[in-house]
């Protein structure tokens, strides 16, 4: 088979339609069908079928796409293994990150990353939900991603999902309030007041609604923001409490901010690379994640 009729079939799977397989292979949509029709009458069966306007997968397009990735990722670790007889990793690895973690990962990854000659890491922060991580890896080699601990684990398969850090949630208060000087706030504690919290979908969201499941008291949401310096800002100017990660908050004196644990509830945000089976065969991509857990290990111990 067609090694390049082969990653147009992929790009259509994980970009869903022809159009936008031909937005990343920069090619026009014409091209891209002629290519799957070049490939369905190569292998004899009907890989597309009909969806309202669009196309989608058949079960043995869906077959053909994994074994696909598995022959794309031999290619891959082909090219790896040159790259060993190099004296160092080389190459550019793309990176998504969401917001919070880039703020607390990147300033040191990029010095890591630094030291080796010749490895490159091109970094975008990107706002994402759980469900549209495994579609970033179409653009990107690496995808920093979170979720609540109690979600679903990503869809095993076609991706790794290797763990970065258990980051707490604790409750951020405005310096002055009544709660300020407790050293743990029970939820309960909390029932009338005002929350600012991310948009719905997020995972401290997430949380936050799976603690109203596990302990009744609902939340009365003034604000969304997703951006977590807001949220300090407005928790210290007194327009709300929050749920804020521990490792990425800045209450630091001064700040007009103070985080409290939750007693009695467990409540964290799982953080996770997420990247293509077979992609940690690159050294390149091997490499700067094992600088990001070196970063984690160095930020939390």
């Amino acid at each position: 088979m067609d090694i390049g009729r082969l990653r147009t079939l992929r790009e259509f799977a994980d970009r869903g339609s022809v159009t936008a397989a031909a937005r990343a292979l920069h090619c026009t949509p014409s091209a891209v069908s002629q290519q799957l029709r070049a490939l369905q009458v190569e292998v004899g069966l009907p890989l597309t079928e009909p969806a309202g306007r669009g196309l989608r997968l058949t079960d043995a397009g869906r077959a053909l796409v994994a074994r696909a990735d598995e022959v794309l990722a031999a290619l891959d670790r082909a090219e790896s293994e040159l790259d060993t007889y190099r004296s160092a990793p080389r190459g550019r690895v793309r990176i998504a990150i969401f917001q919070s973690a880039g703020l607390m990962l990147l300033p040191g990854l990029l010095h890591r990353v630094g030291a080796y000659e010749g490895l490159e890491v091109d970094v975008r922060d990107v706002d994402m939900t759980p469900p549209e991580v495994p579609g970033l890896l179409a653009d990107y080699d690496v995808v920093v991603a979170h979720r609540d601990e109690h979600a679903p684990e990503f869809e095993p398969g076609r991706i790794d999902v290797l763990p970065l850090l258990r980051e707490p949630l604790d409750i951020a208060l405005p310096a002055g309030h009544r709660l300020a000087r407790k050293r743990r706030v029970e939820l309960a504690e909390l029932a009338d007041e005002r929350w600012i919290s991310v948009n719905s979908g997020f995972p401290v969201d997430d949380v936050l609604r799976s603690l109203t499941v596990r302990t009744g008291v609902r939340p009365q949401i003034v604000q969304r923001i997703n951006d977590f310096r807001i949220i300090e800002r407005l928790v210290a100017a007194g327009h709300g409490v929050a749920l804020l990660p521990r490792y990425t908050v800045d209450d630091r004196r001064g700040s007009g901010l103070v985080c409290r644990p939750l007693a009695g509830i467990r409540a964290a945000r799982l953080v996770e690379v997420v990247c293509r089976a077979g992609a940690l065969d690159r050294p390149a991509v091997a490499t700067v994640i094992g600088e990001l857990r070196a970063e984690v290990a160095a930020l939390t111990t």
